[in-house]
């Protein structure tokens, strides 16, 4: 079954996740609409399908009527005719979406891979270096993070190493993170909850925070 999970943090939040099994013409199917003929890649083709098959089966759940998805000038994605803030993210097989009834979210789905340790010194800071070490996986926690309260944030000039920090965490299967947002003067506080699975590592925000100090 491609739909894994949906889990509700009320009646119109939440957030879930797909796994893409099925052929570009089920997924038209499932989501209602037809692919972007710009996207050549047939796995990018069959992610942009499997995103909007899984924020329709969101908005469902929320009680509402799907009628699609559109970028704003930022690039990020909104929901035609409903305030709710949503999130997407891919790495396949695999997709995340997130909704909110009011607050901005952001989901990141990744595959721990040892490219991450390469790019590390441009992602993190010297705290979170050092905290994450050699290890991988913490690594990737790390990256999720801040990728999801960089589509949170939703506009562009974020330097991830010096304007979205995570503090240093204990590694778990699921845990709490917590999160800072530093931009135009101000400091967004966010905590994120992360799950470690064997091919892949999902952080989202929590939609019971997100805090603003000036």
């Amino acid at each position: 079954m491609p739909l894994l999970k949906i889990q509700k943090t009320d009646k119109q939040s939440g957030w879930a996740l797909w796994f893409i099994t099925e052929q570009e013409p089920e997924l038209v199917e499932a989501s209602g609409e037809q692919v972007d003929n710009s996207i050549v890649s047939y796995t990018k083709r069959l992610e942009w399908l499997a995103g909007r098959a899984l924020i329709k089966s969101l908005v469902e759940q929320c009680g509402l009527e799907f009628h699609g998805i559109d970028k704003d000038e930022y690039g990020k994605p909104f929901l035609k005719r409903y305030s709710h803030p949503i999130s997407l993210s891919h790495s396949y097989p695999y997709i995340a979406a997130q909704i909110d009834v009011k607050l901005e979210v952001g989901i990141d789905l990744e595959q721990p891979k040892p490219k991450l340790l390469n790019i590390a010194h441009r992602v993190l800071s010297p705290t979170e270096l050092e905290d994450a070490g050699t290890d991988i996986v913490k690594h990737c926690i790390y990256w999720c993070a801040k990728e999801a309260m960089y589509k949170s944030y939703g506009k562009r000039g974020l330097h991830f190493a010096d304007h979205l920090l995570v503090s240093p965490f204990e590694l778990k299967y699921r845990g709490d993170l917590e999160g800072k947002i530093i931009a135009n003067g101000t400091q967004r506080e966010l905590e994120l909850e992360y799950t470690v699975q064997p091919d892949y590592v999902l952080v989202y925000t929590k939609a019971n925070t997100n805090t603003l100090n000036t």
